[in-house]
């Protein structure tokens, strides 16, 4: 299973065997609470709403009388991609992949998207202007053919979509009209952990439906390139995605967008985008703009502690440079394979989400410099950054940009075979080129065979994989990757840095140093 974004819940967050969910809605049909809102800014409160007197009992009703009139249901209407009905729920069993009549189309077996069957979904949303500018996530809206909102007092509007950033996860829509009571995302000094927090949407179709708990931790990162998440327990569940978080002054402090859970329901921990991300991303998308990132063409993966060490960098936190585009910004500015980046701009980065989430702040045309540590020695870059592709563009190229077919050389004949590491290698031949699909442009040493027994083998390294660099050299033969463990082992290192390159994708392997 895999993180996901989606109406369905599925997914389990890598090495944690819980789930990870959108909260999206299940499609029930439920009826929206409460009675009209007033037609201004809910203002923040100079104190906290949450009453705390003593002998008093812990009550977040103001609050809600408050907020709630902000806050809406969303309902979306999509159409159903009709080939994904043939293997689902319902459906085993049919003759030949059949869909039972009605659900494709005409007698005829007509398939006009016009009249594929459709899907009902809901989610949250809260008003952020007066004249009916609307924050939700994007997972609610995407695909819709037709949405509406379902205000406080049950009314029900037609909304159209503004504009979306997958990137975050965050869309607007907007509805006509005007006087709309909005709220406002926080922008003073956050709540701290451990700071009470108010969840309002509309689970499973219960529209105003309010939830308390507290901040539990900063700085999540759950696999999107692009935010760092609250987290927060506060019970959220289907349906909830895209309503806000408030603080006890009635501030927004968070989207809310994911879930971890075994089971589709709240556990207790939930995932909102920060107010800061939020405000920043829809303000572009209400002024019409689509949202632009920096971009430096690498494949990014983070410093582990083996790693660094490998590189004489104990104790350090960052980034290694996995792969470059050719000819894309990093490389031109003279970025390597195996750099490690610990800052941008002055900012120290401890992984390669942050790394990202820094590059990605910038616009095509400025200047990042990026401190990094090559072969164990400082250095600093300059990089002028460039407009980072659509992730679908990124996706089909491996997730570094443009492909580049150029030729670069021709292959290294059958020879210097040899042993190190654990591993058999050998140089790369026509034909193992085209039986494991490795790339004209990739040079390197072809892994033969791996011992179980060895590092390499509990690292996952496995016949057909390339080894492109060892330490602080490209290799083209076992000769040459012997050379660098003789180097690394003199330099007293117990591991070596090998850069390896699977199906297109590069990645640094720290292996043990043998004897």
């Amino acid at each position: 299973m895999a993180i996901s974004k989606s109406h369905v819940l599925v997914g389990a967050l890598a090495g944690a065997g819980i789930a990870v969910a959108a909260m999206a809605g299940a499609g029930l049909h439920g009826t929206a609470l409460g009675a009209d809102g007033f037609g201004h800014l809910i203002k923040a409160s100079t104190d906290p709403v949450v009453a705390s007197s003593p002998g008093a009992p812990m009550s977040f009703a103001d609050i809600f009388e408050k907020v709630a009139p902000a806050v809406v249901s969303i309902k979306v209407t999509s159409k159903v991609d009709i080939s994904t009905l043939h293997a689902g729920p319902g459906f085993q069993g049919f003759p030949f992949g059949l869909i039972p009549r009605g659900q494709q189309g005409g007698d005829d077996g007509d398939t006009d998207a016009r009249r594929a069957p459709k899907q009902m979904s809901s989610g949250s949303g809260f008003f952020i202007s007066a004249d009916g500018f609307i924050v939700t996530n994007n997972h609610v809206i995407e695909n819709a053919e037709d949405i509406k909102v379902v205000l406080k007092g049950g009314q029900e509007l037609k909304a159209v979509l503004v504009g979306r950033d997958e990137g975050t996860d965050l869309a607007v829509i907007r509805v006509e009209g005007h006087n709309f009571p909005f709220v406002n995302f926080e922008d003073r000094a956050r709540p701290r952990v451990g700071d009470w927090v108010l969840a309002v949407g509309n689970p499973y179709d219960l529209g105003g439906t309010a939830t308390a708990g507290i901040v539990s931790a900063y700085n999540r990162d759950i696999g999107e390139k692009f935010v760092d998440y609250i987290q927060i327990d506060a019970p959220i569940n289907r349906g909830n995605s895209g309503g806000p978080t408030f603080d006890s002054y009635g501030r927004v402090i968070g989207v809310n967008t994911a879930i971890f859970s075994p089971s589709g329901g709240s556990v207790g921990i939930g995932f909102d985008i920060p107010a800061d991300i939020a405000q920043r991303v829809t303000t572009e998308l209400m002024q019409g703009r689509k949202i632009a990132r920096g971009y430096i063409g690498a494949t990014i993966q983070d410093l582990n502690e083996e790693m660094a060490g490998s590189w004489g960098l104990n104790g350090r936190k960052g980034a290694i440079v996995a792969g470059l585009v050719p000819a894309g910004p990093a490389a031109r500015a003279g970025a390597m394979p195996g750099d490690v980046v610990v800052s941008v701009n002055g900012h120290a980065v401890a992984n390669g989400s942050e790394l990202t989430r820094e590059v990605a702040k910038v616009r095509a045309g400025d200047t990042l410099r990026l401190d990094i540590f090559r072969n164990g020695k400082p250095k600093t870059l300059d990089i002028q950054a460039g407009l980072r592709p659509s992730e679908q563009q990124l996706a089909k190229n491996g997730g570094v940009g443009p492909d580049d077919d150029a030729d670069a050389g021709p292959d290294v004949p059958p020879t210097n075979k040899g042993q190190v590491l654990g591993m058999s290698l050998s140089p790369i031949d026509p034909q193992s080129r085209q039986q494991y699909s490795i790339g004209a442009t990739v040079r390197g040493v072809l892994v033969q065979s791996v011992k179980g027994a060895s590092d390499a083998g509990d690292k996952g390294l496995k016949k057909g994989d390339v080894i492109v660099r060892a330490g602080d050299r490209e290799v083209a033969n076992a000769g040459d990757v012997t050379a660098a463990v003789g180097d690394w082992k003199k330099a007293g290192r117990t591991s070596i840095p090998l850069e390896v390159t699977r199906g297109g994708v590069s990645l640094f392997v720290p292996i043990k140093i043998e004897g």
